[in-house]
């Protein structure tokens, strides 16, 4: 096994890695693809097409982290919720994530963020409807992050193919 195939194959875990990462907060998510993506130009032994994958995919990278940002954060000043509120829910998650297995994080973000915005607009009800908000605007931003994360990893899978049957 020679050095390129390493450091190909160690690429594409950490690429997996990183699309679970963009669901799963826990582990490293787009940033661990767009440092793999450079690895792989740098080391991966495919010269200018691995530079080129790796702008592609950057690209794609960038455009799911702000994307996710801007499209929760603008859904959030919609409904007017503050970003004390969630950032309690993420506080309340992370602590929950070391009690309650494999849930914790999203049953402590959404208890944290109810408690949160119970406490800010005095009425269950209010709270409940944008704590709802949030969750969904979080999610939506998730799923935008993944699918271009996912884009990412499809361009890094095209290029060693590409790579594999040039000579």
């Amino acid at each position: 096994m020679n050095a390129e195939l390493i450091v190909t194959i160690l690429c594409g875990l950490a690429i997996a890695v990183g699309i679970a990462g963009t669901i799963i907060p826990v582990l490293p998510g787009s940033i661990l693809i767009g440092a793999s993506l450079l690895a792989w130009a740098i080391w991966g032994g495919a010269g200018t097409l691995g530079w080129v994958v790796f702008g592609v995919g950057l690209v794609f990278v960038i455009a799911g982290m702000a994307a996710s940002a801007v499209l929760t954060g603008r859904k959030l000043k919609e409904h007017g919720i503050p970003n004390r509120s969630v950032v309690i829910g993420l506080v309340l998650g992370v602590v929950a994530m070391f009690l309650i297995p494999v849930v914790g994080l999203l049953v402590g973000f959404a208890v944290g963020l109810l408690l949160s915005e119970v406490q800010r607009t005095r009425n269950f009800r209010t709270a409940v409807r944008s704590s709802l908000a949030a969750i969904k605007a979080t999610g939506i931003g998730i799923l935008v992050e993944f699918g271009l994360a996912c884009a990412a990893g499809s361009t890094w899978i095209i290029g060693v193919w590409i790579n594999a049957a040039t000579p």
